[in-house]
Order: C-alpha cells, then sequence, then structure tokens
C-alpha cells in the first residue's frame, strides 16, 4: 500500500462534457481558475487540455494552451502542469466499404503538431499516449514512430512525458521507449481505466496493469465515470497515485455534478481514511526529480 501519494486533477478533458455539467470549464479563465482550485484542494498536478471558448469543442490551438499556462503561472508557481499531448490522433471511419471518407470528429495530424504547444510552453510533464485504441466507434491512432519523434522531443526539452497507457500492449510499447534511452528513468505511468474498449476499472485490471510497469517507475491510475473512486482506492491500496477530475467523470453521487475541487477533496478523504498521506506538489516534484 501507499504511505505517500500525489493526486492528479484532470481539469477538463476533451469529451462532449459541457452541457452535462456546467461547472466543466470552457474558456481559458475558467480552466486556470478551477485547475487552481484543484490545487487547493490537495492536487500536486493539474492535467491540462483546453476548449473553444465559443462552442466548448476540443481544441489544440496552441494560444489557447498558452492563455491558460501563463494564467496558472501568473497565480501560482507551485502546481505542477501537465499539458496533453494526446490530441490529434482521432479517426471517425467512414461507412463500411468508404472508411477513408473520414467523418466528422477527425482530427489527424503528424507527432511534432500533436505536441507543439508542449515544446513552446516547456510545461514540467507532457502526455504521451503510448499506442492506439478503440475509443466506442472512433480510433485514437499513434505509432511506434510517432512516440519516437514526441518522446525525443519532450527528453530535448526535460520535459517529463506521462506515459498514458490504455491496456498492456501500450506498457509493451513503452518499454520498448525506455530500451531505446528515449524515456528517462524514474518514468512516470498514468494507467487509464473504464474507457470503453480499453482496460475496464476493475482492481483485477489495474493490479495486471501495475505487474507488467518496468521497475523503479512511478505510477497512477483514474477510472472513468462512477469507478472514479473506486479506483482511486485500488490505486492507493496497490502502492500508486491517483487523478481525479471532469475529465473523467461529472459527478459527486447520482445526479449531483460536480467541481474539480470537490473531486479533489474527495480523493484526499479516501487516500488519508487508507492511512496515506497527499503529498504537495513540492513533494511531488522532487519524488518525479521533475526541472522547474
Amino acid at each position: 500500500m501507499a504511505s505517500a501519494v500525489f493526486i492528479t486533477c484532470a481539469v477538463t478533458g476533451s469529451g462532449d462534457s459541457v452541457r452535462k455539467n456546467a461547472h466543466v470549464p470552457v474558456t481559458p479563465e475558467q480552466i486556470a481558475t478551477s485547475a487552481l482550485e484543484a490545487h487547493e484542494a490537495g492536487a500536486a498536478i493539474v492535467h491540462v487540455h483546453v476548449r473553444d471558448p465559443a462552442s466548448g469543442a476540443p481544441s489544440r490551438d496552441p494560444a489557447l494552451f498558452r492563455e491558460v499556462f501563463e494564467r496558472i503561472r501568473a497565480r501560482n508557481r507551485e502546481v505542477i502542469v501537465n499539458l496533453t499531448g494526446g490530441m490529434g490522433g482521432d479517426l471517425m471511419l467512414g461507412p463500411d466499404e468508404s472508411p477513408l471518407d473520414f467523418g466528422r470528429g477527425t482530427d489527424f495530424v503528424g507527432p511534432r503538431e500533436r505536441i507543439a504547444h508542449i515544446i513552446e510552453l516547456e510545461p514540467e510533464i507532457g502526455s504521451l499516449d503510448c499506442g492506439s485504441l478503440n475509443f466506442d466507434e472512433s480510433l485514437y491512432g499513434t505509432t511506434p514512430r510517432y512516440l519516437r519523434t514526441m518522446a525525443q522531443a519532450y527528453r530535448s526539452k526535460r520535459i517529463r512525458p506521462e506515459i498514458e497507457v490504455f491496456e498492456l500492449g501500450h506498457i509493451e510499447l513503452a518499454r520498448q521507449l525506455m530500451a531505446e534511452g528515449l524515456i528517462e528513468q524514474p518514468a512516470l505511468f498514468q494507467l487509464c481505466l473504464g474507457i470503453k474498449y480499453g482496460a475496464p476499472a476493475t482492481a483485477e485490471a489495474m493490479q495486471a496493469m501495475r505487474d507488467a510497469l518496468p521497475p523503479g517507475v512511478h505510477w497512477s491510475a483514474f477510472g472513468v465515470g462512477r469507478m472514479q473512486m473506486p479506483m482511486v482506492a485500488s490505486a492507493v491500496l496497490l502502492g500508486g497515485n491517483v487523478r481525479v477530475g471532469l475529465e473523467d467523470n461529472l459527478y459527486l453521487e447520482k445526479g449531483v455534478p460536480a467541481t474539480n475541487a470537490q473531486l479533489v477533496e474527495r480523493a484526499v478523504r479516501i487516500v488519508e481514511l487508507l492511512g496515506a498521506r497527499v503529498q504537495s506538489s513540492a513533494e511531488a516534484r522532487q519524488r518525479l526529480g521533475l526541472r522547474r
């Protein structure tokens, strides 16, 4: 069991959640404010996507990332910022006999464009989605070549990749990148559980993924929807760290919309009830060996 745990808050995500919960932040000001509220509640790390301020749709606009990043840093120099590198890999295949007639929602670009905002802004952490996956009826696509390009770019800027893995094969690909020297130890893994057609949000799946990790790494985990808090407990019991936030779950309980701060507060209570201590940003930074 973990004795000290850092909490990540995934602030807004890229899902169709804005109309489901009025607390989902949309504008750069809202995203930055919600991130800082989560930090005050106990999150050492904030994981940041951005959205189009007018429509609420997910965005890759580097100017929006810059505004959020600068707003956070203008008010707080302590919180660890983790910018997403996972956008730009979405494919909606066309009809069965015309699959390359891509559908609405397709947004597929090369590896450098996916992380251009991260390389420009140089946060302490950037996410690295380590493999392709079915997301319900869409595809998230990347390749080992793409991942090598992204990992090398992160390394050149001393940005720590957060290796997001959605099934066991992704861990094997990450092992290969580590063997090639593209990802340095201590590596940071995020076990992503409960995404439709990915690893299920169960303690058994989490333990299997944990057991497959390379030795000496740090790891965190999350579950989506109503499994968010059960996966918090499982991660602590299995020796890991935790992630919560409106990217992954919109409700405190059935019919009760949550805020990011409320989700973090609940995670803090679970961690402490299990006898572990919640780490500050400074402690997590030292533990992960991040550069300021």
